[in-house]
């Protein structure tokens, strides 16, 4: 088992470095290529006694000139993508992810659009190739949800999601609304990095209560029928977790576990996190669940993120998975505020 994880973590770092010396090394090939061809327009010049700054028009020169002007933009293309890979990781970027949905302000429409969040989320982990299991779920009398977590596995699932902690704010006529009028409400996204079993946090089994319960929801007849439901409060802090999706108990008791186990290292994350933005202020990715992240206007078909002032009018896309072109700017985001971090370091003066 020890030699498998090591092989595991040594692949991952191979995996790592590789991805950066292929661009490296095509930054050595296109500088050389552009070495070569100054080379060639200086001997042409020495020769033919051309001034280098007016040369008189010949093939040569026109494709000496060509190339270094072509090396020239994929050289700077190829230093910003590498200066992004050496970029500082989170280790926990490849990690698993727990996604909790938490219906807040709005009432029965607020557990509706967690019903919609939970499918968009869904929808894009298909389109990734990722895996989703149900973990646990609070469902309301119109078919949405009070609350609902869901585990999802599958390549860098943490760092693709990680932005996503925060309130969500939707703007729509409600299907109970007599009146035409818009409503405001409101749901929470929380995501949770699967822990490393090595770096977990460490539960005292006496902190703990456990109990058990009825399941409640879709699940079949047996699970609706015994207290396979398994509900685990850390008495300490209070955090609980619970997990109905299992028909084992025992099962149920695991993953409850590991649910707990990522909540208590996501409170020391976040109590890291509050310590460092007294000294800095980040763009993105603070994961406070009270802070609007983002708006979902149903009228204009609009999307808005506010930490980064996009604006995307292709809503009923977005829902249906449709989520690369957020993702990829709340990165670049990231990314720009990390640059601009080192620069005032002074890493890059």
């Amino acid at each position: 088992m020890k030699d498998m994880t090591q092989f595991m973590s040594l692949s991952k770092e191979h995996a790592d470095v590789s991805a950066v010396s292929a661009p490296f090394e095509r930054w050595k090939r296109r500088n050389a290529d552009k070495e070569e061809a100054l080379s060639i327009l200086q001997s042409e010049a020495g020769a033919q006694g051309v001034d280098l700054q007016n040369p008189s028009s010949n093939e040569m020169f026109d494709m000496a000139k060509d190339e270094i002007a072509s090396a020239d933009v994929e050289l700077l293309q190829l230093e910003a993508q590498l200066q992004r890979m050496l970029l500082p990781k989170d280790p926990d970027d490849s990690r698993p992810a727990y996604l909790e949905i938490r219906a807040g302000t709005g009432g029965d429409e607020s557990a509706l659009f967690a019903a919609d969040l939970l499918r968009m989320y869904t929808r894009f982990a298909e389109r990734m190739g990722w895996r989703v299991e149900l973990m646990s779920e609070s469902q309301s009398e119109l078919g949405g949800y009070r609350e609902v977590v869901i585990r999802i596995d599958g390549t860098n699932v943490y760092a693709r999601l990680k932005f996503e902690s925060g309130g969500h704010r939707v703007q729509r006529v409600p299907t109970t609304e007599t009146q035409g009028r818009i409503h405001t409400s409101m749901c929470t996204v929380a995501v949770l990095p699967e822990p490393d079993e090595a770096v977990a946090v460490q539960i005292n089994p006496a902190d703990l209560r456990i109990d058990t319960f009825r399941a409640s929801g879709a699940g079949g007849q047996h699970i609706n029928k015994t207290d396979s439901a398994v509900r685990v409060t850390h008495l300490p802090t209070g955090i609980v977790a619970e997990c109905q999706d299992d028909r084992s108990q025992h099962r149920n008791k695991a993953r409850a576990l590991q649910v707990l186990s990522a909540r208590l290292q996501e409170k020391e994350r976040s109590e890291r996190a509050a310590k460092e933005a007294a000294t800095r202020k980040g763009l993105i990715g603070s994961g406070d669940r009270s802070e609007r992240i983002r708006t979902y206007n149903f009228p204009q078909g609009r999307l808005t993120d506010h930490r980064i002032n996009l604006t995307l009018y292709k809503l009923s896309y977005i829902l249906e998975g449709d989520m690369e072109e957020v993702m990829i700017a709340l990165e670049q985001a990231r990314q720009a505020e990390q640059l601009e971090e080192l620069e005032v370091g002074g890493l890059y003066k």
